[in-house]
């Protein structure tokens, strides 16, 4: 294994929209990746058209943070017709890379904007140090490893690569079924092309079993009535490994969730930008603060494994049911706090005298009591109940500017 220093790693999140991208920012992200409004992976996401994309550029690096565009679908031959374009607006717009899959982009790219980083996307499958370094002497700066991968395969890679090859890897955030998302299931059972950014999800739909000559008699494949999700895999977790994910020689740490909340952004970003500070304090007596740990468990999530970093997983797959936990509703988020009075802006109901936990950026949760709940009129009301409106409570100490106000739900549910 390497024996070199070990760097920084980068700390990379997921930018559905504007909202998302400020809560990245503001809870420590280094780098961000997002969608423009076409080539991307994520089609429900394409928010960044080129004045949005502009003014994300300049909203980021404005406060250090880099900008990865993703264009890693695999385009017909008619659509790359249109790609020169896209690419020079994009560099026009300010972004610091792009994340590609497709050789064609990549040579377009090299060719149309050879000033742009070039990221091979986690599409291309690279699970070997060849690979690698094929992309590598093609141009690309970084690699986004395969999902499939075990820490000593990717310690291999490290070690067989060129030093300026950056290696990039998810540690946090839903897994597809499929091998480095490769799946068809979407194209043929309702025509939205996975490769192509629609992915209908059909792995988290519920399965049973109908035998040919029973037409319309179905047969749970599971012991019960709910059917079997016999495709679900569960959610990757690697909060507590940050020292093997550093070790191993990964650049950067990337979180799924583009489609996810701007709360699930800033609470998952928080704890992971709060635990790779931890580890780089003291790399070699790291241990998870188990606080972080919880704050993992307080956004909605399938139930959670270490995926193939340890070896072939287990138990992988989650069957009883395709939803997520949520325990945990954001209520509010703050605007400004003057005398230890916070003005919000309010996401979820919520009344005077609730028991809520606010989280700054950087910080660690506490709890306080409602109390003086008012209107943005400054009347005292029991209830916050009109999304979006501005309501102010007397939270008793200074709290800061972008801070989250949530509550917990009465009883843990599942939602699909």
């Amino acid at each position: 294994m390497n024996q070199q220093p070990i760097p920084a790693p980068e700390l990379l999140a997921p930018a559905g929209d504007r909202e998302r991208l400020e809560a990245a920012v503001r809870f420590g992200a280094d780098a961000v990746y997002l969608g423009g409004t076409a080539f991307g992976m994520r089609a429900a996401s394409a928010y960044f058209d080129p004045n949005r994309l502009r003014e994300a550029c300049r909203y980021a690096h404005a406060r250090g943070v880099k900008v990865y565009l993703t264009c890693n679908t695999l385009p017909r031959s008619k659509e790359l017709e249109h790609l020169p374009e896209f690419l020079s607006a994009c560099r026009d717009c300010g972004v610091d890379a792009l994340i590609v899959t497709d050789l064609g982009v990549l040579s377009i790219a090299k060719r149309c904007v050879p000033e742009l980083e070039i990221h091979i996307s986690t599409q291309a499958g690279v699970v070997n140090d060849e690979t690698a370094r094929v992309f590598y002497e093609m141009g690309a700066k970084r690699v986004v490893l395969a999902r499939e991968l075990t820490f000593e395969e990717i310690a291999r890679i490290r070690d067989r690569t060129p030093p300026a090859l950056e290696i990039e890897c998810f540690v946090h955030g839903a897994m597809c079924m499929s091998f480095s998302g490769r799946c068809l299931l979407s194209n043929y059972m309702v025509d939205r092309d996975a490769n192509r950014g629609e992915c209908a999800q059909p792995c988290r739909w519920n399965y049973h079993l109908m035998e040919e000559k029973r037409p319309g008699q179905f047969f749970p494949v599971f012991e019960d009535d709910g059917g079997s999700y016999i495709l679900n895999a569960k959610d990757l977790c690697m909060i507590e490994h940050i020292d093997r994910l550093a070790a191993c020689g990964i650049s950067s740490f990337k979180i799924e969730g583009r489609a996810k909340s701007a709360y699930y952004v800033a609470v998952v970003v928080g704890a992971y930008r709060r635990a790779i500070d931890d580890y780089l304090r003291d790399p070699q007596h790291f241990k998870l603060a188990p606080w972080l740990l919880e704050e993992v468990c307080k956004v909605s999530h399938r139930q959670y494994s270490t995926g193939f970093y340890f070896g072939q997983p287990e138990q992988g797959q989650f069957y009883q049911n395709g939803g997520y936990v949520r325990e945990w509703d954001i209520v509010a988020s703050v605007l400004s706090c003057e005398g230890g009075t916070v003005r919000c802006m309010q996401k979820t109901r919520f009344f005077d005298g609730d028991e809520v936990e606010i989280l700054e950026p950087g910080g660690i949760p506490f709890a306080v009591t409602v109390r003086g709940l008012c209107n943005e009129q400054g009347e005292l009301v029991p209830v916050a109940n009109h999304p979006h409106s501005i309501v102010s409570f007397d939270a008793g100490q200074p709290v800061a500017q972008g801070a989250i106000v949530r509550k917990r739900k009465e009883a843990a549910q599942s939602e699909l």
